[in-house]
């Protein structure tokens, strides 16, 4: 009896362990169901909570904000140029002097008009007009920014072919004991010191730069000559970038200074325009043909007689 019923016990045990095992197994067979269900509908079997969530989601943006931002600062270019070279290049596409004709030119309508070119406005300098004593004629312009200085004058070139290397070379040939030839940025330039009063010496810096028909020069002095680091050498080298010239239809001879005139404002030319739009709208429209107005024509005719000679042999 007693080993029949320890059997029996141990048989209702095995049972029992059995079908706990079973239950087990059927239980996780219906969590492994579940996870693959939710994996299959792209969710997560475990979601962060709101707050985090937000977090999270605030940094990466804040990481992509920063990345683009260095990422611009790395591609901005300056709008002049900074590099010193032997050629010029980029000149009416990324860089100026531009030509009013340009593709890329800066909008100048708040430029001061000097006929042969436009300068724009640029806080702290001065600006002098260099005119002919005989009859006034302006023939250049000087801007004067700190204790640096910049000359500017235009000149009519070749259809074909840039004037600059043949100035560059004549100025060579005339000072060639005192004048070098340098990379810089606006291409190749002189360094040429000039004499002053009381037998001093002044170094400046004459770049040039060729356009469609004409030939823009800079004589720059001051810090803006000696010190290509220096704020001052920054701005204006920046304010000759930004010149726009207007060559005109005008025949010229090549180095014939493009004609000037005594500075022009922007509202003044705003209001020359507005006057002109006004005078051409008091003219009447021309007649578009014989009855497009009330016409008379007359018309006089007169016949005259001449003297009728006759020769008899």
């Amino acid at each position: 009896m007693g080993l029949f019923g320890f059997g029996k016990k141990k048989h209702h045990d095995d049972d029992a362990a059995r079908e706990k095992d079973a239950k087990k197994a059927r239980q996780n067979a219906a969590d492994a169901d579940d996870v693959n269900d939710a994996a299959a509908d792209g969710q997560e079997t475990q979601q962060p909570e709101p707050a985090a969530q937000a977090k999270e989601q605030d940094v990466s943006q804040d990481v992509e904000v920063a990345a683009e931002s260095e990422q611009s600062q790395g591609d901005e270019q300056p709008d002049y140029p900074t590099e010193p070279s032997e050629e010029y290049e980029g000149r009416g596409e990324d860089w100026g002097p531009w030509d009013v004709n340009d593709e890329y030119v800066p909008d100048y309508d708040d430029y001061l008009d000097l006929g042969a070119y436009y300068i724009p406005f640029m806080k702290g300098i001065e600006l002098r007009i260099k005119a002919a004593r005989a009859n006034k004629a302006v023939l250049g312009a000087t801007i004067t920014y700190g204790t640096s200085s910049l000359e500017v004058e235009a000149f009519a070139a070749p259809k074909t072919l840039g004037l600059w290397d043949d100035v560059r070379a004549d100025l060579l040939d005339s000072k060639s004991d005192v004048a070098k030839e340098v990379p810089g940025v606006f291409g190749t330039e002189l360094i040429l010191p000039v004499p002053i009063k009381e037998g001093k010496m002044v170094t400046t810096r004459i770049v040039g730069v060729d356009g469609p028909r004409w030939m823009l020069r800079g004589i720059f002095s001051g810090k803006a000559a000696t010190d290509p680091d220096d704020e001052e050498t920054r701005a204006l080298n920046r304010f000759f970038s930004q010149i726009v010239v207007e060559r005109g239809e005008e025949p010229l001879a090549p180095r014939d200074l493009i004609p000037m005139h005594a500075p022009v404002t922007p509202g003044e030319r705003r209001a020359a325009q507005e006057q002109a739009q006004q005078d051409a709208a008091q003219i009447p429209d021309r007649p578009k043909g014989p009855f497009d107005s009330d016409q008379q024509v007359e018309q006089k005719t007169t016949l005259s007689r001449g003297p009728m000679f006759s020769e008899v042999r």
